[in-house]
Protein backbone atom coordinates (compact mmCIF):
# COMPACT_ATOMS: atom_id res chain seq x y z
CA UNK A 1 0.00 0.00 0.00
CA UNK A 2 1.24 3.51 -0.83
CA UNK A 3 1.99 6.18 1.66
CA UNK A 4 3.88 6.91 4.21
CA UNK A 5 4.03 5.03 7.81
CA UNK A 6 2.98 7.88 10.32
CA UNK A 7 5.79 8.33 12.77
CA UNK A 8 3.39 7.29 16.16
CA UNK A 9 3.02 3.73 14.64
CA UNK A 10 6.67 3.00 14.63
CA UNK A 11 7.19 4.15 18.20
CA UNK A 12 4.11 1.76 19.38
CA UNK A 13 5.36 -1.02 16.77
CA UNK A 14 9.02 -0.55 18.25
CA UNK A 15 7.33 -0.53 22.29
CA UNK A 16 5.59 -4.00 21.31
CA UNK A 17 8.40 -6.13 19.48
CA UNK A 18 10.85 -8.09 21.47
CA UNK A 19 14.00 -8.29 19.44
CA UNK A 20 14.96 -11.47 21.42
CA UNK A 21 12.34 -13.34 19.73
CA UNK A 22 13.17 -11.96 16.24
CA UNK A 23 16.83 -13.00 16.55
CA UNK A 24 16.68 -16.07 18.44
CA UNK A 25 14.44 -17.27 14.99
CA UNK A 26 17.45 -16.75 13.13
CA UNK A 27 20.63 -16.88 14.78
CA UNK A 28 20.78 -19.17 17.83
CA UNK A 29 20.59 -16.81 21.26
CA UNK A 30 22.16 -18.23 24.39
CA UNK A 31 21.29 -16.52 27.85
CA UNK A 32 24.10 -14.56 29.61
CA UNK A 33 23.57 -13.01 32.62
CA UNK A 34 20.55 -10.34 31.92
CA UNK A 35 21.70 -10.09 28.23
CA UNK A 36 21.84 -13.03 25.49
CA UNK A 37 25.12 -13.77 23.00
CA UNK A 38 25.95 -15.58 19.89
CA UNK A 39 28.57 -16.16 17.36
CA UNK A 40 28.13 -13.19 14.67
CA UNK A 41 25.82 -13.49 11.80
CA UNK A 42 27.29 -10.71 10.20
CA UNK A 43 31.05 -11.68 10.35
CA UNK A 44 33.17 -15.33 11.16
CA UNK A 45 33.93 -15.97 14.70
CA UNK A 46 34.61 -18.44 17.47
CA UNK A 47 34.04 -16.57 20.36
CA UNK A 48 30.86 -15.04 20.72
CA UNK A 49 31.01 -11.39 21.02
CA UNK A 50 27.26 -10.48 19.30
CA UNK A 51 25.45 -9.74 22.32
CA UNK A 52 21.51 -8.90 22.07
CA UNK A 53 20.08 -6.62 25.31
CA UNK A 54 16.28 -7.28 26.03
CA UNK A 55 16.20 -4.38 28.37
CA UNK A 56 16.95 -1.84 25.59
CA UNK A 57 16.21 -3.78 22.61
CA UNK A 58 19.31 -3.62 21.25
CA UNK A 59 21.66 -5.50 19.20
CA UNK A 60 25.96 -5.21 19.34
CA UNK A 61 28.54 -7.37 18.04
CA UNK A 62 32.02 -6.12 19.76
CA UNK A 63 33.98 -7.67 17.36
CA UNK A 64 32.74 -5.87 14.09
CA UNK A 65 30.54 -3.13 15.59
CA UNK A 66 27.46 -3.86 13.87
CA UNK A 67 24.64 -3.17 15.72
CA UNK A 68 20.93 -2.19 15.82
CA UNK A 69 17.43 -2.59 16.42
CA UNK A 70 15.03 -4.98 15.43
CA UNK A 71 14.15 -3.29 12.45
CA UNK A 72 17.72 -2.85 12.11
CA UNK A 73 18.42 -6.83 12.09
CA UNK A 74 15.64 -7.52 9.49
CA UNK A 75 17.16 -5.24 7.37
CA UNK A 76 21.01 -6.23 7.68
CA UNK A 77 19.93 -9.85 8.10
CA UNK A 78 17.04 -10.70 5.45
CA UNK A 79 17.96 -7.47 2.85
CA UNK A 80 14.68 -5.70 3.66
CA UNK A 81 13.42 -2.34 2.95
CA UNK A 82 12.04 -0.52 6.26
CA UNK A 83 8.94 -0.73 4.90
CA UNK A 84 9.35 -4.17 4.41
CA UNK A 85 10.72 -4.90 7.88
CA UNK A 86 8.27 -2.58 9.69
CA UNK A 87 5.00 -5.16 7.66
CA UNK A 88 7.56 -8.32 9.02
CA UNK A 89 7.22 -6.74 13.04
CA UNK A 90 4.03 -5.56 12.79
CA UNK A 91 2.49 -8.64 11.57
CA UNK A 92 4.32 -10.57 14.21
CA UNK A 93 2.87 -8.64 17.27
CA UNK A 94 -1.06 -7.97 15.36
CA UNK A 95 -0.80 -4.70 14.56
CA UNK A 96 -1.90 -3.21 10.85
CA UNK A 97 0.23 -0.60 8.87
CA UNK A 98 -1.35 2.71 8.89
CA UNK A 99 -0.77 4.75 6.10
CA UNK A 100 -0.98 8.69 5.39
CA UNK A 101 -1.01 10.84 2.09
CA UNK A 102 1.13 13.11 4.15
CA UNK A 103 -1.40 15.35 6.32
CA UNK A 104 -1.05 14.50 10.30
CA UNK A 105 -3.80 11.90 11.64
CA UNK A 106 -6.69 13.32 13.23
CA UNK A 107 -7.30 12.50 16.84
CA UNK A 108 -10.30 10.38 17.64
CA UNK A 109 -12.95 11.36 20.77
CA UNK A 110 -15.73 13.10 21.76
CA UNK A 111 -16.96 16.38 19.60
CA UNK A 112 -15.81 18.52 22.45
CA UNK A 113 -12.96 16.99 24.21
CA UNK A 114 -10.75 19.29 23.96
CA UNK A 115 -9.40 22.70 22.58
CA UNK A 116 -7.90 20.90 19.75
CA UNK A 117 -11.02 19.71 18.14
CA UNK A 118 -12.87 22.76 19.07
CA UNK A 119 -10.39 24.80 16.91
CA UNK A 120 -10.40 21.92 14.16
CA UNK A 121 -14.08 22.43 13.68
CA UNK A 122 -14.14 26.21 13.99
CA UNK A 123 -11.16 25.69 11.47
CA UNK A 124 -14.17 23.65 9.45
CA UNK A 125 -16.74 26.51 9.79
CA UNK A 126 -14.36 29.16 8.77
CA UNK A 127 -13.36 27.45 5.52
CA UNK A 128 -17.18 25.83 5.01
CA UNK A 129 -18.35 30.12 5.23
CA UNK A 130 -15.86 31.19 2.58
CA UNK A 131 -17.84 28.87 0.03
CA UNK A 132 -21.34 29.39 1.13
CA UNK A 133 -21.89 32.46 3.52
CA UNK A 134 -24.07 35.19 1.10
CA UNK A 135 -21.32 37.81 2.43
CA UNK A 136 -18.33 35.69 1.54
CA UNK A 137 -18.20 37.17 -2.16
CA UNK A 138 -15.96 40.17 -0.95
CA UNK A 139 -13.55 38.11 1.02
CA UNK A 140 -13.29 35.64 -2.16
CA UNK A 141 -12.70 39.11 -4.25
CA UNK A 142 -10.08 40.35 -2.00
CA UNK A 143 -8.14 36.88 -2.22
CA UNK A 144 -8.56 37.15 -5.95
CA UNK A 145 -7.26 40.50 -6.58
CA UNK A 146 -4.47 39.62 -3.96
CA UNK A 147 -3.80 37.03 -7.10
CA UNK A 148 -4.53 33.99 -4.93
CA UNK A 149 -5.76 30.68 -6.31
CA UNK A 150 -8.04 28.82 -4.63
CA UNK A 151 -5.46 25.66 -4.52
CA UNK A 152 -3.35 27.88 -2.14
CA UNK A 153 -6.21 29.43 -0.49
CA UNK A 154 -7.45 25.38 0.22
CA UNK A 155 -3.38 24.48 1.41
CA UNK A 156 -3.23 26.79 3.65
CA UNK A 157 -7.30 26.58 4.94
CA UNK A 158 -8.02 30.23 4.46
CA UNK A 159 -11.35 30.76 5.56
CA UNK A 160 -14.57 33.31 6.32
CA UNK A 161 -15.61 34.56 10.05
CA UNK A 162 -18.98 36.33 9.11
CA UNK A 163 -20.23 39.56 10.68
CA UNK A 164 -21.85 39.47 13.66
CA UNK A 165 -21.80 38.26 17.51
CA UNK A 166 -23.26 34.61 17.22
CA UNK A 167 -21.81 33.06 14.43
CA UNK A 168 -19.21 30.21 16.29
CA UNK A 169 -21.61 30.03 19.14
CA UNK A 170 -24.50 29.06 16.81
CA UNK A 171 -22.50 26.47 14.77
CA UNK A 172 -21.89 24.75 17.94
CA UNK A 173 -25.51 24.86 18.98
CA UNK A 174 -25.14 27.36 21.86
CA UNK A 175 -24.25 24.97 24.79
CA UNK A 176 -22.80 26.07 27.87
CA UNK A 177 -19.90 23.22 27.57
CA UNK A 178 -19.32 24.22 23.81
CA UNK A 179 -19.01 27.99 24.69
CA UNK A 180 -16.95 27.52 27.49
CA UNK A 181 -14.08 24.90 25.49
CA UNK A 182 -14.94 28.07 22.93
CA UNK A 183 -13.44 30.37 25.07
CA UNK A 184 -10.67 28.53 26.58
CA UNK A 185 -9.16 28.30 23.23
CA UNK A 186 -9.67 32.09 22.33
CA UNK A 187 -12.40 32.25 19.73
CA UNK A 188 -14.95 33.68 22.42
CA UNK A 189 -14.92 36.37 24.79
CA UNK A 190 -16.49 36.63 27.74
CA UNK A 191 -18.73 39.75 28.63
CA UNK A 192 -18.43 41.15 32.25
CA UNK A 193 -22.34 41.45 32.35
CA UNK A 194 -22.15 37.90 31.40
CA UNK A 195 -22.29 35.57 28.18
CA UNK A 196 -20.18 35.70 25.79
CA UNK A 197 -19.46 36.77 22.12
CA UNK A 198 -17.23 36.08 18.92
CA UNK A 199 -13.82 37.57 18.66
CA UNK A 200 -12.82 37.17 15.18
CA UNK A 201 -16.10 38.93 12.96
CA UNK A 202 -16.07 40.00 9.77
CA UNK A 203 -12.70 39.07 8.52
CA UNK A 204 -10.57 36.66 6.67
CA UNK A 205 -9.19 33.53 8.50
CA UNK A 206 -6.14 32.30 8.56
CA UNK A 207 -5.35 29.14 10.69
CA UNK A 208 -2.57 28.39 12.47
CA UNK A 209 -1.17 25.05 12.23
CA UNK A 210 1.37 23.37 14.73
CA UNK A 211 4.04 21.00 13.76
CA UNK A 212 1.27 18.19 13.61
CA UNK A 213 -0.81 20.35 11.22
CA UNK A 214 -3.26 20.65 14.22
CA UNK A 215 -4.62 23.97 14.07
CA UNK A 216 -3.59 26.04 17.21
CA UNK A 217 -4.96 29.25 16.95
CA UNK A 218 -6.15 32.10 14.16
CA UNK A 219 -5.40 35.11 12.29
CA UNK A 220 -8.08 37.13 10.95
CA UNK A 221 -7.38 40.33 8.82
CA UNK A 222 -10.31 42.66 8.51
CA UNK A 223 -11.78 43.07 4.80
CA UNK A 224 -10.91 46.46 2.87
CA UNK A 225 -13.37 48.96 3.77
CA UNK A 226 -13.74 48.53 7.10
CA UNK A 227 -13.92 50.88 9.70
CA UNK A 228 -11.30 50.06 11.88
CA UNK A 229 -12.16 52.12 14.91
CA UNK A 230 -14.86 49.89 14.86
CA UNK A 231 -13.79 46.59 13.30
CA UNK A 232 -10.14 46.76 15.34
CA UNK A 233 -6.91 46.16 14.20
CA UNK A 234 -6.19 45.24 10.40
CA UNK A 235 -4.96 42.08 11.91
CA UNK A 236 -6.12 40.16 14.64
CA UNK A 237 -4.52 37.15 16.49
CA UNK A 238 -5.73 34.47 19.14
CA UNK A 239 -4.36 35.26 22.51
CA UNK A 240 -2.48 33.01 24.60
CA UNK A 241 -4.33 29.88 25.42
CA UNK A 242 -3.16 26.36 26.68
CA UNK A 243 -2.03 25.43 23.25
CA UNK A 244 -0.64 28.36 21.60
CA UNK A 245 2.27 30.72 22.27
CA UNK A 246 2.82 33.42 20.28
CA UNK A 247 7.01 33.38 21.18
CA UNK A 248 7.09 30.33 20.08
CA UNK A 249 4.90 29.97 16.98
CA UNK A 250 5.52 30.80 13.49
CA UNK A 251 2.59 30.71 10.99
CA UNK A 252 3.67 28.59 7.33
CA UNK A 253 6.06 26.91 9.36
CA UNK A 254 3.76 23.25 8.44
CA UNK A 255 3.16 24.42 5.28
CA UNK A 256 6.67 24.58 4.37
CA UNK A 257 7.34 21.83 5.43
CA UNK A 258 4.88 19.87 4.08
CA UNK A 259 5.30 21.59 -0.01
CA UNK A 260 9.42 20.73 0.64
CA UNK A 261 11.20 17.34 0.84
CA UNK A 262 14.09 19.10 1.96
CA UNK A 263 14.04 22.70 3.83
CA UNK A 264 17.52 24.37 2.72
CA UNK A 265 16.74 27.76 4.09
CA UNK A 266 13.59 29.63 5.64
CA UNK A 267 12.63 33.44 5.18
CA UNK A 268 10.96 35.72 8.03
CA UNK A 269 8.22 37.95 6.66
CA UNK A 270 5.75 40.02 8.30
CA UNK A 271 2.36 38.60 7.91
CA UNK A 272 0.01 35.72 6.64
CA UNK A 273 -0.64 37.47 3.65
CA UNK A 274 2.92 37.75 2.73
CA UNK A 275 3.71 34.04 3.36
CA UNK A 276 0.79 33.12 1.31
CA UNK A 277 1.62 35.33 -1.20
CA UNK A 278 4.76 34.11 -1.88
CA UNK A 279 3.55 30.46 -1.75
CA UNK A 280 1.38 31.17 -4.60
CA UNK A 281 4.84 32.37 -6.58
CA UNK A 282 6.10 29.44 -5.69
CA UNK A 283 8.63 30.45 -2.91
CA UNK A 284 7.57 27.65 -0.05
CA UNK A 285 9.71 28.90 2.31
CA UNK A 286 8.70 31.64 3.86
CA UNK A 287 7.10 31.87 7.40
CA UNK A 288 5.70 35.02 9.63
CA UNK A 289 5.97 35.71 13.43
CA UNK A 290 2.28 36.05 14.80
CA UNK A 291 2.12 39.75 16.39
CA UNK A 292 5.58 40.00 18.05
CA UNK A 293 9.23 40.15 17.78
CA UNK A 294 11.33 37.54 16.56
CA UNK A 295 12.23 35.72 20.01
CA UNK A 296 15.36 33.32 20.60
CA UNK A 297 12.73 30.39 21.15
CA UNK A 298 11.41 31.19 17.61
CA UNK A 299 15.31 31.06 16.24
CA UNK A 300 16.03 27.94 18.12
CA UNK A 301 13.12 26.30 16.54
CA UNK A 302 13.81 27.92 12.82
CA UNK A 303 17.92 26.51 13.15
CA UNK A 304 16.68 22.99 14.04
CA UNK A 305 15.60 22.31 10.52
CA UNK A 306 17.59 24.87 8.52
CA UNK A 307 21.18 26.45 8.36
CA UNK A 308 20.41 29.05 6.77
CA UNK A 309 17.27 32.35 8.07
CA UNK A 310 16.42 35.04 6.21
CA UNK A 311 14.69 37.91 8.12
CA UNK A 312 12.73 40.33 5.09
CA UNK A 313 11.49 43.51 7.00
CA UNK A 314 10.43 47.13 5.21
CA UNK A 315 13.29 49.17 4.31
CA UNK A 316 11.94 52.20 6.56
CA UNK A 317 13.45 53.40 9.72
CA UNK A 318 11.08 50.88 11.77
CA UNK A 319 12.14 47.95 9.34
CA UNK A 320 15.37 48.70 10.21
CA UNK A 321 14.89 48.92 13.88
CA UNK A 322 13.27 45.77 13.59
CA UNK A 323 15.87 44.12 11.73
CA UNK A 324 18.45 45.42 14.90
CA UNK A 325 16.19 44.05 17.52
CA UNK A 326 16.07 40.90 15.68
CA UNK A 327 20.03 40.66 15.35
CA UNK A 328 20.19 41.50 18.99
CA UNK A 329 18.09 38.61 19.99
CA UNK A 330 19.66 36.33 17.77
CA UNK A 331 23.21 36.75 19.13
CA UNK A 332 23.48 34.41 21.91
CA UNK A 333 22.73 31.32 19.00
CA UNK A 334 24.90 33.20 16.54
CA UNK A 335 27.45 30.35 16.22
CA UNK A 336 29.70 28.69 13.27
CA UNK A 337 27.37 26.86 10.73
CA UNK A 338 24.02 28.78 11.45
CA UNK A 339 24.14 31.32 8.12
CA UNK A 340 21.27 34.74 9.01
CA UNK A 341 20.88 37.42 6.19
CA UNK A 342 18.99 40.63 6.42
CA UNK A 343 16.73 41.59 3.49
CA UNK A 344 15.18 44.94 3.64
CA UNK A 345 13.09 45.65 0.85
CA UNK A 346 12.43 49.22 -1.51
CA UNK A 347 10.27 51.86 -0.29
CA UNK A 348 6.41 50.98 -0.30
CA UNK A 349 6.75 47.75 -1.23
CA UNK A 350 5.81 44.41 1.05
CA UNK A 351 7.11 40.77 0.21
CA UNK A 352 3.82 40.23 -1.73
CA UNK A 353 3.98 43.29 -4.12
CA UNK A 354 7.18 42.75 -4.74
CA UNK A 355 7.14 39.48 -5.77
CA UNK A 356 4.28 40.19 -8.14
CA UNK A 357 6.43 43.06 -9.62
CA UNK A 358 9.69 41.55 -10.27
CA UNK A 359 8.82 37.62 -10.14
CA UNK A 360 9.78 34.92 -7.51
CA UNK A 361 13.44 34.65 -9.60
CA UNK A 362 14.23 38.14 -9.13
CA UNK A 363 13.02 37.93 -5.80
CA UNK A 364 15.26 35.28 -4.90
CA UNK A 365 18.05 37.45 -6.03
CA UNK A 366 17.47 39.36 -4.23
CA UNK A 367 17.44 36.94 -1.45
CA UNK A 368 20.82 35.73 -2.14
CA UNK A 369 22.30 39.50 -2.29
CA UNK A 370 21.12 40.61 1.03
CA UNK A 371 22.96 41.41 3.51
CA UNK A 372 24.92 38.57 6.17
CA UNK A 373 25.05 39.12 9.96
CA UNK A 374 28.36 40.17 9.89
CA UNK A 375 27.74 42.83 7.38
CA UNK A 376 24.66 43.94 8.86
CA UNK A 377 26.31 43.79 11.93
CA UNK A 378 29.56 46.29 10.98
CA UNK A 379 27.54 48.25 8.65
CA UNK A 380 25.31 49.15 12.16
CA UNK A 381 28.09 49.47 14.15
CA UNK A 382 29.86 51.86 12.15
CA UNK A 383 26.50 54.10 11.49
CA UNK A 384 27.14 57.73 13.09
CA UNK A 385 31.07 56.80 14.12
CA UNK A 386 33.56 58.84 12.69
CA UNK A 387 35.95 55.94 12.23
CA UNK A 388 38.64 58.18 11.53
CA UNK A 389 39.19 59.96 15.39
CA UNK A 390 40.07 58.27 18.58
CA UNK A 391 36.82 59.35 19.93
CA UNK A 392 35.09 57.54 17.31
CA UNK A 393 36.97 53.99 17.31
CA UNK A 394 36.66 54.17 21.38
CA UNK A 395 32.99 54.86 20.60
CA UNK A 396 32.58 51.79 18.84
CA UNK A 397 34.22 49.65 20.68
CA UNK A 398 31.55 50.43 23.38
CA UNK A 399 28.53 49.84 21.23
CA UNK A 400 30.57 46.48 20.17
CA UNK A 401 31.13 45.17 23.92
CA UNK A 402 27.99 44.55 25.00
CA UNK A 403 27.11 42.69 21.56
CA UNK A 404 29.59 40.53 21.39
CA UNK A 405 29.88 39.27 24.70
CA UNK A 406 26.65 37.58 24.14
CA UNK A 407 27.74 35.49 21.56
CA UNK A 408 29.16 32.02 21.72
CA UNK A 409 33.13 31.96 22.07
CA UNK A 410 33.50 30.08 18.66
CA UNK A 411 35.03 30.51 14.97
CA UNK A 412 32.34 33.03 13.98
CA UNK A 413 32.91 35.68 17.00
CA UNK A 414 36.40 35.22 16.46
CA UNK A 415 36.52 36.23 13.17
CA UNK A 416 33.73 38.90 14.08
CA UNK A 417 36.22 40.89 16.51
CA UNK A 418 39.40 40.28 14.39
CA UNK A 419 37.34 42.83 11.63
CA UNK A 420 36.36 45.28 14.75
CA UNK A 421 40.15 45.21 15.27
CA UNK A 422 41.32 45.58 12.90
CA UNK A 423 38.43 48.91 12.31
CA UNK A 424 39.64 50.41 15.71
CA UNK A 425 43.33 49.50 15.20
CA UNK A 426 43.44 47.36 18.31
CA UNK A 427 44.81 43.57 17.97
CA UNK A 428 42.23 41.07 18.52
CA UNK A 429 43.44 40.20 22.01
CA UNK A 430 43.14 43.58 22.94
CA UNK A 431 39.76 44.02 21.90
CA UNK A 432 38.78 40.12 23.72
CA UNK A 433 40.48 41.88 27.31
CA UNK A 434 37.68 44.39 26.60
CA UNK A 435 35.19 42.05 25.69
CA UNK A 436 35.48 39.55 28.71
CA UNK A 437 35.70 42.81 30.95
CA UNK A 438 31.93 43.57 30.01
CA UNK A 439 30.52 39.85 30.33
CA UNK A 440 28.40 39.31 32.45
CA UNK A 441 28.55 35.51 32.49
CA UNK A 442 30.95 33.51 34.32
CA UNK A 443 33.36 30.95 32.92
CA UNK A 444 31.35 27.84 32.29
CA UNK A 445 30.44 26.53 35.22
CA UNK A 446 32.35 23.17 36.40
CA UNK A 447 30.18 20.06 38.31
CA UNK A 448 29.40 20.42 41.93
CA UNK A 449 31.97 17.93 44.23
CA UNK A 450 29.76 14.43 44.08
CA UNK A 451 28.96 14.90 40.35
CA UNK A 452 30.70 12.87 38.42
CA UNK A 453 31.76 14.30 34.71
CA UNK A 454 33.87 13.60 32.94
CA UNK A 455 37.19 15.72 31.05
CA UNK A 456 35.94 16.65 27.63
CA UNK A 457 32.26 15.71 27.29
CA UNK A 458 30.05 18.25 26.91
CA UNK A 459 26.82 18.21 28.97
CA UNK A 460 24.30 18.20 26.38
CA UNK A 461 26.50 15.19 25.18
CA UNK A 462 26.12 13.86 28.38
CA UNK A 463 22.58 14.01 29.25
CA UNK A 464 21.55 13.10 25.40
CA UNK A 465 23.72 9.88 26.47
CA UNK A 466 22.44 9.12 28.95
CA UNK A 467 18.64 9.55 27.47
CA UNK A 468 19.35 6.80 25.15
CA UNK A 469 20.86 3.98 27.80
CA UNK A 470 18.40 5.03 30.52
CA UNK A 471 15.20 6.84 29.40
CA UNK A 472 13.68 6.98 32.49
CA UNK A 473 16.41 9.41 33.31
CA UNK A 474 13.67 11.73 31.99
CA UNK A 475 11.78 11.95 34.83
CA UNK A 476 14.87 13.61 36.70
CA UNK A 477 14.51 16.54 33.96
CA UNK A 478 11.53 18.41 35.13
CA UNK A 479 9.90 21.04 32.46
CA UNK A 480 12.83 20.38 29.38
CA UNK A 481 11.88 23.97 27.65
CA UNK A 482 13.46 25.39 30.38
CA UNK A 483 16.37 25.17 27.87
CA UNK A 484 15.46 26.48 25.11
CA UNK A 485 17.47 29.87 25.57
CA UNK A 486 20.55 28.54 26.06
CA UNK A 487 20.94 27.65 22.12
CA UNK A 488 23.34 24.59 22.66
CA UNK A 489 23.81 22.31 20.13
CA UNK A 490 21.58 19.23 19.90
CA UNK A 491 19.59 21.47 22.67
CA UNK A 492 16.09 20.62 20.19
CA UNK A 493 16.77 16.61 19.87
CA UNK A 494 17.21 16.68 23.77
CA UNK A 495 14.19 18.86 24.30
CA UNK A 496 12.18 16.67 22.03
CA UNK A 497 13.56 13.25 23.62
CA UNK A 498 12.86 14.16 27.27
CA UNK A 499 9.43 15.25 26.24
CA UNK A 500 9.05 12.22 24.69
CA UNK A 501 10.06 9.89 27.38
CA UNK A 502 7.97 11.95 29.81
CA UNK A 503 4.90 11.40 28.11
CA UNK A 504 5.47 7.66 27.22
CA UNK A 505 7.67 6.44 30.56
CA UNK A 506 8.06 2.94 29.05
CA UNK A 507 10.01 3.99 26.04
CA UNK A 508 13.44 1.85 25.68
CA UNK A 509 16.69 2.66 23.37
CA UNK A 510 14.76 1.01 19.96
CA UNK A 511 12.06 3.33 20.33
CA UNK A 512 14.47 6.54 20.60
CA UNK A 513 16.45 5.01 17.92
CA UNK A 514 13.84 4.23 15.39
CA UNK A 515 12.31 7.36 16.58
CA UNK A 516 15.12 9.73 14.81
CA UNK A 517 16.01 6.88 12.11
CA UNK A 518 16.24 8.88 8.53
CA UNK A 519 16.90 12.43 10.66
CA UNK A 520 19.90 14.75 10.72
CA UNK A 521 20.49 13.30 14.30
CA UNK A 522 20.58 9.28 13.43
CA UNK A 523 24.32 8.95 12.89
CA UNK A 524 25.10 11.49 16.26
CA UNK A 525 22.69 9.17 18.31
CA UNK A 526 23.99 5.64 16.84
CA UNK A 527 27.40 6.46 17.28
CA UNK A 528 26.63 7.96 21.14
CA UNK A 529 25.02 4.12 21.74
CA UNK A 530 28.29 2.35 20.67
CA UNK A 531 30.38 4.38 22.90
CA UNK A 532 29.49 3.90 25.78
CA UNK A 533 27.42 -0.08 25.97
CA UNK A 534 30.18 -1.02 28.85
CA UNK A 535 28.97 1.99 30.87
CA UNK A 536 27.95 0.70 34.43
CA UNK A 537 24.39 2.21 34.89
CA UNK A 538 25.54 4.06 38.49
CA UNK A 539 27.98 5.89 36.01
CA UNK A 540 25.92 7.05 33.53
CA UNK A 541 23.42 8.41 36.47
CA UNK A 542 26.03 9.91 38.20
CA UNK A 543 27.40 11.58 34.57
CA UNK A 544 23.97 12.87 33.60
CA UNK A 545 22.72 14.59 36.74
CA UNK A 546 25.87 16.49 36.58
CA UNK A 547 25.76 17.67 33.49
CA UNK A 548 22.46 18.55 34.11
CA UNK A 549 23.62 20.84 36.69
CA UNK A 550 25.84 22.37 34.65
CA UNK A 551 22.93 22.88 32.06
CA UNK A 552 20.92 24.21 35.10
CA UNK A 553 23.85 26.74 35.56
CA UNK A 554 24.07 28.30 32.35
CA UNK A 555 20.52 28.47 31.90
CA UNK A 556 20.62 30.98 35.29
CA UNK A 557 23.50 32.68 34.00
CA UNK A 558 22.23 33.08 30.10
CA UNK A 559 19.08 34.58 31.46
CA UNK A 560 20.25 36.45 34.07
CA UNK A 561 22.14 38.51 31.14
CA UNK A 562 19.31 38.85 29.10
CA UNK A 563 17.07 40.76 31.62
CA UNK A 564 19.89 42.42 32.50
CA UNK A 565 20.28 43.46 28.63
CA UNK A 566 16.50 43.96 28.61
CA UNK A 567 16.62 46.39 31.68
CA UNK A 568 19.17 49.00 29.72
CA UNK A 569 16.44 49.48 27.56
CA UNK A 570 13.56 50.07 30.99
CA UNK A 571 11.62 47.28 28.91
CA UNK A 572 11.36 44.81 32.23
CA UNK A 573 7.99 43.71 33.24
CA UNK A 574 7.20 43.89 37.25
CA UNK A 575 7.70 40.01 36.99
CA UNK A 576 10.62 40.29 35.54
CA UNK A 577 11.94 42.71 37.94
CA UNK A 578 11.27 40.68 40.20
CA UNK A 579 12.76 37.54 39.03
CA UNK A 580 16.06 39.32 37.77
CA UNK A 581 16.09 40.00 41.65
CA UNK A 582 15.91 36.62 42.65
CA UNK A 583 18.79 35.74 39.98
CA UNK A 584 21.34 38.15 41.32
CA UNK A 585 20.66 37.46 45.06
CA UNK A 586 21.03 33.70 44.22
CA UNK A 587 17.53 32.41 44.85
Amino acid sequence: MAGRIPPEFIDELMSRVDIVDVIDERVPLKKAGKEFTACCPFHDEKTPSFTVSPSKQFFHCFGCGVHGTALGFLMDYEHMSFPEAVEDLASRVGLQVPREAGQAPRRDGPPLGDIYTVLERSDKFFRQQLRSHPHAAKAVDYLKERGLSGEIAAEFGIGYAPDGWDNLSKAFGNQAQANEMLTQAGMLIKKESGGSYDRFRDRIMFPIRDARGRTIAFGGRILPGSDESTAGAKYLNSPETPVFHKGRELYGLYEARQALRKLERLLVVEGYMDVVALAQSGIRYAVATLGTATTTEHLNRLYRMVDEVVFCFDGDRAGREAGWRALENALPGMREGRHLRFMFLPDGEDPDSLVRAIGAEAFEQRIAESHTFSEYFLEVLRSGVDIESMEGRAALVEKAKPLLARMPDDALSTMLRKDIADLVNLTPGQLGVAVSNQSKVAAKPRPQSGMSQREGVSPMRTVIRGLLHAPELAMEVGPALRFEELSLPGMGLMIEMVEMVQANPNINLAVLLEHWRGTEHEKALQKLVVEELLLDAEQLKNDFLGALQRLDQQRVAVRQEALLEKSRYGELSQEEKQELNRLLSGQ
